[in-house]
């Protein structure tokens, strides 16, 4: 089984990722032609947002519906470029797990792996069809009210007339478009990161199998330190590469949670939108708590280490052998712990402190809306 294969699938239909079989000049200049034209659909998409928020908005209701998506579509084109940009990076750390010592060698080790690859794509699985249905109702919710009217989907600028109806066409499709491949790029750039920290989860409960074997033969615990070594320094090379999409992605997802709330308390113009909005929100909370979940999990895997270590049979290993432990149980008694550009640390309190900042700034808004 290859190391997020189902993730890295994603990342290639998303223009973030060549496949690997593709190595002709011909094969890599179509993927690079399809990559620009992603590239194009989404920005453009997002600039005709961000165009009608600067040109034409003129109320707190029209902010409302713009910006909520627009956000997300920001988020987007923010993941596309660091996941185009950290290619490199990305490359190095899924090579990392599959070299010694990260590799999983013997059988128990490799079922280990196995065991947290099928939960990586079960979770992966259910994020894509969960936001994909959203996608689907926004798009179904749009056709039977908004083009009937001859009314796009979302809020755009255009610098041309729109009203003819072959024109009408291309717009609202290429709206239709770029938001489903800009969620397209969430899904990618989101269970990447999550994929990545799962396996530090996977690569601490190997070196855990590892130790306790080395207690039955002391000689290779030796092994087990330099193993932990890599694992830390693993955690740390992909928070350094993902912080700041993390940082901007807990950001956004706080200002979406507040602007999505005012956005059920309005009139009931809005009733039609009810579904799609909640699925919508459910998208952006499953969004971050993916993060903070996983985030989470690490930090108590790696406490959990230093216990599991201390209720093993240590009383009966040689001097040398205590010391090898000893060391193991001191590096961990500081946890690994992810954190979004210094921030914020990514775990539930992170998670639960996030949505009383977006009803606290719900608040804010409807005052300031009531006054």
């Amino acid at each position: 089984m290859r190391i997020l294969e189902f993730t890295l699938i994603i990342m290639t239909i998303c223009g973030c990722r060549r496949p690997d079989s593709w190595t002709t000049p011909y094969k890599r200049l179509v993927y690079h032609v399809y990559t620009i034209l992603i590239m194009l659909l989404i920005h453009t998409f997002m600039l005709s947002q961000l165009l009608d928020l600067i040109l034409t908005v003129d109320n707190s209701d029209d902010f409302t519906d713009n910006f909520y998506m627009l956000l997300a579509m920001i988020v987007s084109c923010c993941k596309m470029f660091a996941l185009l940009l950290n290619g490199n990076n990305i490359k190095i750390l899924i090579n990392t797990l599959t070299r010694k010592p990260l590799k999983p060698v013997e059988s128990d080790e490799l079922e280990i792996r196995q065991k947290y690859e099928r939960f990586i794509q079960s979770n992966t699985l259910h994020y894509v069809i969960l936001v994909q249905t959203t996608c689907l109702c926004v798009s179904i919710t749009s056709l039977l009210t908004e083009f009937k009217k001859s009314k796009l989907t979302f809020r755009a600028w255009l610098p041309f007339n729109y009203s003819s109806p072959p024109i009408f066409f291309f717009v609202y499709f290429h709206q239709l478009l770029g938001f489903t491949v800009g969620s397209v790029h969430h899904i990618a750039c989101d269970s990447l990161i999550c994929g990545l920290l799962i396996h530090i989860c996977c690569q601490l409960d190997i070196l855990e199998c590892r130790i306790r074997k080395g207690t039955r033969n002391p000689k290779t615990l030796h092994k087990c330190v330099i193993h932990h070594n890599y694992i830390i320094k693993f955690a740390r090379v992909v928070n350094n590469t993902f912080r700041r999409t993390i940082f901007i992605q807990f950001v956004v997802s706080t200002l979406v949670m507040c602007f999505n709330l005012f956005q059920f308390t309005k009139s009931t113009a809005l009733r039609a939108k009810y579904v799609q909005l909640i699925l919508y929100t459910c998208c952006m909370l499953s969004q971050i708590f993916f993060y903070c979940w996983c985030g989470n999990e690490v930090k108590l895997r790696s406490r959990q280490l230093v216990d599991n270590v201390f209720e093993m049979e240590w009383f009966e290993l040689n001097e040398d052998a205590k010391k090898v432990l000893l060391l193991i149980m001191k590096r961990g008694a500081i946890p690994i712990e992810f954190s979004s550009a210094a921030v914020i640390s990514m775990n539930l309190d992170s998670f639960v402190g996030l949505l009383k900042t977006s009803y606290s700034a719900y608040n804010i808004l409807q005052q300031t809306q009531a006054s």
